[in-house]
């Protein structure tokens, strides 16, 4: 009331000149401050003729997002703070303080020494005072917790400045003065570590209509005696989502008003009635309500209360209107009142229309049924409905979509017309015209013919199914037959169908072939897809037209079951059982097995060649053998090629050729030392005996022979060794290489990290240790990466498969390629241990997100480190933090935290909240 009268008094010459220009051109008002929009708020509250103001004009001037719940305890404090401020550039003393006389309070954080007794005090100011409602049942025992004292001892002693040294002490808060309106914030919404997550408590909290402060306030005379003037309830379980409604009481008349929304509602007997919310609120809690004196109310959703001080007389509320403001709700009057008369009009308009509507279906509802002997005509059953439902205008009548080709009736349409007498269909056509008009002759014969021919053909078909099923089980005699593909044997009767225009789905597996296992099954899979392009019997042809060679496709079934499946297809493919293969598919098959048979002795002889470097034993190592003086390099991707071919030679191709240009740098020099070779370039790289190196170059076109040498000098007894290659090192292209492999690092994607969680403090011990040499006699084709965890959490949304990476050659720098270089070393899981997939542009904040997914601690409760390095900056990205791709974290859990699957329903948002961040109540 006092804020209402203060900001009628608020000043702003601008608004005045342009609410009078929106008054002489009849536009619409639009407030440009924060004070303006609540000067019009209140005056449409007061003079308006509407049953509701919308203030969406108000919401939009502070930016918030009316999608988006937010606390109605922190939205009070800022709008508070902002509207003070902007308040205080006002003249009037009145206007200016309003804030401050109406709704600010003090009290003292006052500390007592225990041992000399000196007393320290701190006062503050308090626009709200907030209540912990956890474990009390009485409003007045939460302001009593409020304002007890707190002892200070141990390693939260207080420094005293009279003894000069730390002592224990007695701490606690100490009203000073009481607002004339008080507003008590019951804490509802608390943080649940356990969960990591807010949480609503629903707890019954019993607060009377008046409220008496004196025994809270320190060394007062003044009755402070206040009485309920509003509750703000909040209707949900969860503190994530809810409604909120408002009760609030008239200080004119007493009575009190509930607010939802639009709705406004006054309650009977000038009494406050919670009871309805808190009977339909769905709570989880089986805690009963507990019994309210006289004047006593109990909720359990009760989240602010408003109390103003009890005055002796009732204060008068009505004062005038500014003018302008006047003007501008009588502008908005008129344009309401023509919105009315507008809608009342549309309103009669269509009860008009109804009416009318009303007596044709009266009139034509009796006459719609057509007699046995009477004539009739078809219309659309749902164009029928819309008919009757007198509040749909009905359009012309569309009876095109359910012709035949024929341009009659289709007899599958049947169930979508309705049948009506010829008088009716007469009175519809008049009135709101269509077509084409289908009678009784309308309805399509041929069709008629050729469904009743389809329909016994397929009783036909299902008798024939078994027939032939039986029939392909009786062993074929010498001298007949005829062969037929083991896919159109399995779906002929599918086939059949589709040519008779059926939309019917059968199985696969029509017929059972002897002999067939589970495993064929498997095997035929992909060969079925296939065929299901095809017609039947041409899985079986060649190529060349001809009969195929391979046998475990096709069989031999009796002339009598060929000609049975001959009627449904009179031109597929023959052949009888003394036809021959296609010829040049023979003579291609022979040529593909002399090759094959090349292959295998060729994989062979090099195998025997180079037997050391296929069992990858007895290789060059991290220290130079003794043994000899020289080495030779080849690319490791060509070793992996040729090692393939050895262990698959029908399956892959011989390799014809060494390639080791991409070891060598636009410059011609090397991009390796020996000191990398051994270590992390060994991906990329292999080392050769020189005995090797004769025999890869008498099998292989080579393109660049890479040598390393060794030299070793002795001068005044001190030895010196010496790496030399041909061609030499390069060393502008080898840095050019170190830093394209540092950026590598840095800019992956889609990676896999593993994290290891440390239990107990104890140390973490590896299980197994990481294959540093990957046998290279499995198929290399046949291992599989182990599938990271967390790729199907609904929060990760990165897709499957690792990033192919392919370095481009630019001007001045090198260029290589890692494509089908198999890593040398991989990580193997051990116990406790998990497989992300990540970015090196994302934060450490969204990996402890994806980390609390998979192992259900909550961010605040992770301590990561990696190398000994602790992770804290959680705004930094994994590239920067030194994470890449096969690190292992290390996570260290503060506290066991409960299953996470387990979790409440109120458990909706794992992403920080931003509560009115961006909004206008964070522009002061």
């Amino acid at each position: 009331m006092e804020l209402r009268r203060a900001l009628y008094l608020y000043e702003n010459p601008l608004s005045i000149v342009k609410a009078e220009e929106c008054i002489q051109e009849d536009k619409e008002y639009e407030p440009q401050t924060i004070c303006e929009h609540l000067q019009y708020l209140f005056a449409l509250l007061q003079n308006s003729n509407r049953r509701y103001i919308d203030p969406s004009g108000f919401i939009r001037a502070l930016g918030l997002d009316t999608g988006q719940q937010q606390d109605a305890q922190e939205f009070s404090k800022l709008f508070m703070t902002l509207l003070e401020d902007k308040l205080s550039s006002q003249k009037d003393p009145y206007v200016r303080d309003i804030i401050q006389n109406q709704f600010c309070g003090q009290y003292a954080y006052v500390t007592v020494c225990n041992r000399c007794g000196r007393e320290s005090k701190l006062v503050s100011k308090f626009y709200e005072l907030e209540l912990n409602i956890q474990g009390h049942k009485q409003l007045t025992d939460c302001i009593t917790e409020f304002l007890k004292e707190e002892k200070l001892e141990g390693d939260n002693r207080y420094f005293c400045e009279n003894c000069q040294s730390k002592q224990n002490a007695t701490r606690k808060i100490r009203l000073l003065k009481l607002p004339p309106t008080l507003n008590l914030q019951l804490m509802r919404f608390v943080f649940d570590r356990q969960t990591g997550h807010k949480k609503k408590l629903n707890t019954y909290i019993g607060f009377g209509e008046t409220l008496e402060m004196e025994p809270f306030l320190d060394q007062t005379d003044t009755k402070y005696v206040y009485e309920l003037s509003a509750v703000l309830i909040h209707r949900g379980v969860s503190a994530y989502s809810g409604h909120y409604i408002a009760h609030v009481k008239d200080p004119q008349n007493s009575e009190w008003y509930k607010f939802n929304d639009e709705e406004i509602e006054k309650m009977e007997g000038k009494k406050l009635q919670l009871g309805i919310e808190e009977d339909l609120e769905p709570s989880k809690s089986t805690t009963r309500k507990p019994k309210c004196g006289k004047g006593i109310h109990c909720s359990r959703n009760a989240y602010m209360l408003v109390y103003r001080l009890k005055a002796e007389e009732v204060p008068e509320v009505d004062f005038e209107v500014p003018v302008f403001l006047q003007k501008l709700v009588e502008l908005d009057n008129c344009k309401f009142e023509e919105w009315c008369v507008e809608m009342s009009e549309m309103r009669k308009e269509s009860v008009d229309k109804g009416k009318a509507k009303h007596e044709e279906v009266k009139e034509l509802y009796q006459r719609l049924p057509a007699g046995a002997d009477n004539a009739y005509e078809f219309i659309p059953l749902d164009w029928l409905q819309k008919w009757l439902d007198e509040s749909t205008p009905s359009k012309p009548i569309d009876n095109s979509k359910y012709l035949c080709t024929h341009g009659k009736l289709h007899p599958d349409k049947i169930s979508s017309m309705k049948r009506i007498s010829e008088y009716a269909a007469e009175v519809f056509f008049q009135r709101y015209d269509g077509g084409p008009r289908l009678k009784a002759e309308s309805l399509c014969k041929d069709c008629v013919v050729e469904r009743c021919r389809v329909l016994r053909l397929k009783n036909q078909l299902n008798e024939d199914h078994k027939t032939i099923a039986n029939m392909v089980k009786v062993t074929v005699t010498s001298g007949e037959g005829f062969w037929i593909g083991k896919a159109s044997l399995r779906r002929w009767r599918q086939l059949a169908t589709e040519q008779l225009g059926q939309e019917d789905e059968f199985e696969q597996g029509d017929v059972k072939i002897n002999g067939s296992t589970p495993q064929k099954e498997e095997l035929l899979e992909e060969k079925r897809e296939e065929d299901t392009e095809t017609g039947f019997n041409e899985d079986i042809v060649c190529q060349h037209g001809c009969l195929c060679i391979s046998e475990s496709e096709r069989r031999l079934i009796s002339d009598a079951t060929w000609f049975k499946l001959k009627e449904y297809f009179p031109t597929a493919p023959e052949f009888r059982h003394n036809q021959e293969p296609c010829c040049q598919c023979q003579v291609l098959e022979r040529e593909g097995e002399r090759n094959d048979a090349l292959h295998k002795k060729m994989a062979n002889d090099q195998k025997l060649a180079l037997p050391n470097l296929f069992q990858d034993k007895n290789r060059p190592g991290s220290s130079w053998p003794q043994e000899t003086s020289e080495l030779y390099i080849v690319s490791q991707f060509f070793v992996e090629e040729w090692r393939k071919f050895i262990r698959r030679p029908t399956k892959c191709g011989p390799v014809q050729s060494l390639g080791n240009s991409h070891l060598i740098c636009p410059h011609g020099g090397l991009m390796f030392s020996f000191s990398t070779m051994t270590k992390e370039d060994s991906k990329l790289i292999a080392l050769l005996w020189p005995s090797e190196w004769d025999v890869i170059q008498k099998l292989f076109i080579v393109d660049h022979a890479i040598k390393i040498t060794r030299t070793v000098t002795s001068e005044d007894n001190n030895v010196a060794t010496l790496y030399t290659s041909e061609p030499e090192l390069c060393p502008e292209c080898r840095e050019g290489l170190l830093c394209q492999q540092e950026r590598d690092l840095r800019e992956y994607a889609q990676a896999t990290i593993y994290v290891h969680k440390v239990v107990d403090n104890k140390k973490v011990m590896k299980e197994a240790a990481p294959e540093l040499n990957v046998s290279s006699s499995d198929p290399e084709d046949e291992k599989e990466e182990p599938r990271p965890e967390g790729e199907n959490d609904p929060d990760f949304s990165q897709a499957n498969g690792a990033p192919k990476r392919q370095k481009v050659s630019i001007q001045g720098q090198v260029s290589y390629q890692k494509q089908g270089i198999r890593r040398s070393t991989r990580h193997r899981k051990v116990r406790g241990e998990k497989a992300l997939l990540v970015s090196a542009n994302q934060t450490l904040k969204d990996l402890k997100i994806q980390i609390m997914h998979a192992f259900s601690v909550a961010p605040f409760d992770q301590n990561l480190s990696i190398d000994g390095k602790v992770l804290n900056d959680d705004c930094a990205t994994l590239g920067s933090l030194g994470i890449v791709p096969e690190s292992v974290i290390l996570l260290k859990a503060d506290e066991p935290i409960a299953d996470y699957a387990a979790m409440d329903d109120v458990m909706q948002v794992c992403m920080p909240e931003e509560g009115f961040k961006g909004t206008g109540l964070l522009g002061h």
